[in-house]
């Protein structure tokens, strides 16, 4: 199975509707209920989302929807440039904020969702956008957003766009994962594409005061034994370590498993793991995720769910914990109990997609669908999910909904 692209259907796109006070919709399951807080329209609020979420300590979900938003210039050959938006709980109501619209020249497409950095601000990358190089489309940005001053008093109060870095067609380039932020502001982030092995790098953007940042390459892949064409993002552990998965390369070619260990000033590449692509799937296309005791765990594109990978003095034992998640693209999640969550963009009761979680007991995991999509709670949930401080899940749907089957951004409660 190859990567799945999502691109715009002409059908979703008819509206011109900018959305601020949401009329939600409840779906009740077995006392778990999914609420839509959106539903996207194809146009100033985007369409078509389906990456990652994110939640901030005030409760508030931001993620990117890649289409919609504005369709002029470049914008028209690409289907909409995209939007960044908010979702905030106010007064009993959830009111959606599309905090940045993409112009084309600052980025077009946010494809990978965003990340949460310090003092508010929201960070992600673009797939295309940016300039005119990379068939005329640009190669797509790295961006932060800057909340407003406090204060604004506007209903929509504009946010400010800083383009990171913007690659231009010569160095690597590629954005089809999205960023993680550490607390001093460094962000980190793979490329699909380029690098010394034109097989993809694990980058570093450092601030260098005001809006400037340096961009520094970590590592190279080759394409061979260490993996090549990352799809996803890096994970930091609290020593700096940066864990990731490739999509292809490897032994078989089917992906591998990576971590890179912080030493002195730099990163050492360690292999945790080569897919074969028999009983153990392949081709992961998301982040892993790491408990309390490092163990990582992550889901694989082809064939295969969700495994674990346990550490074990100087190597790593692998497991196939969950095959019953299959039709995976998102990255999975872990709450504070080490339960795992994530969504499958087919399969449920409909075969739309399902929400599941994972449970541990007595030595086995547990598959438990919360919910199954379809209808007017969206269909094919490529997104991760993020948690508030309640429990609650969040993510998003890339069809369907009750709008102009453009998507929905949704919230379960248990």
């Amino acid at each position: 199975m190859e990567y799945l692209n999502v691109f715009p259907r002409s059908g979703l796109f008819r509206g011109l509707v900018i959305v601020v006070l949401l009329v939600s919709a409840s779906f009740a399951v077995q006392a778990q209920t999914l609420t839509v807080l959106h539903n996207f329209s194809g146009g100033s609020d985007g369409s078509g989302p389906e990456g990652l979420v994110a939640v901030d300590r005030a409760g508030n979900v931001y993620g990117s929807a890649p289409f919609g938003g504005n369709r002029g210039g470049i914008c028209s050959a690409i289907g909409g440039c995209g939007a960044v938006f908010r979702a905030t709980f106010q007064n009993g109501a959830w009111l959606f904020d599309p905090i940045y619209t993409f112009q084309g020249q600052d980025g077009g497409q946010p494809l990978a969702g965003v990340a949460l950095g310090p003092e508010g601000a929201v960070y992600g990358t673009t797939l295309f956008g940016g300039g005119t190089q990379c068939g005329g489309n640009g190669c797509g940005v790295a961006f932060k957003l800057t909340p407003p001053p406090s204060f604004c008093r506007m209903v929509l109060c504009p946010w400010t766009e800083t383009v990171l870095y913007r690659p231009d067609g010569t160095n690597p380039s590629g954005f089809v994962g999205g960023v993680t932020v550490d607390a001093a502001g460094n962000v980190y982030g793979m490329t699909f594409g380029g690098g010394s092995g034109n097989a993809g790098v694990v980058y570093k953007l450092t601030p260098t005061g005001g809006n400037n940042y340096s961009f520094n390459v970590i590592y190279n892949f080759t394409g061979n034994a260490d993996g090549g064409d990352p799809l996803g993002d890096v994970t930091l552990d609290s020593a700096g370590n940066l864990y990731g998965t490739t999509t292809y390369g490897g032994g078989d070619g089917y992906g591998t498993v990576f971590r890179l260990v912080r030493s002195g000033g730099g990163y050492n590449f360690q292999l945790l793991y080569t897919f074969t692509g028999q009983n153990d799937g392949g081709m992961p296309q998301g982040n892993v995720v790491l408990d309390s005791a490092g163990n990582v765990y992550g889901a694989t594109g082809y064939g295969g769910g969700i495994f674990q990978l346990m550490p074990s003095g100087d190597s790593w034992i692998y497991t196939l914990i969950d095959t019953q998640a299959s039709f995976m693209q998102a990255p999975i999640a872990t709450d504070s109990a080490g339960n795992l969550y994530g969504t499958t963009y087919a399969g449920g009761s409909r075969d739309d997609g399902s929400l599941f979680e994972l449970t541990y007991s007595n030595g086995n995991w547990t598959h438990n669908v919360l919910y199954s999509f379809g209808n007017l709670g969206g269909a094919l949930p490529l997104s991760g999910v993020g948690f508030d401080s309640s429990g609650n899940l969040y993510g998003t749907t890339t069809y369907g909904g009750g709008g102009n089957g453009a998507g929905t951004l949704w919230q379960f409660t248990r």
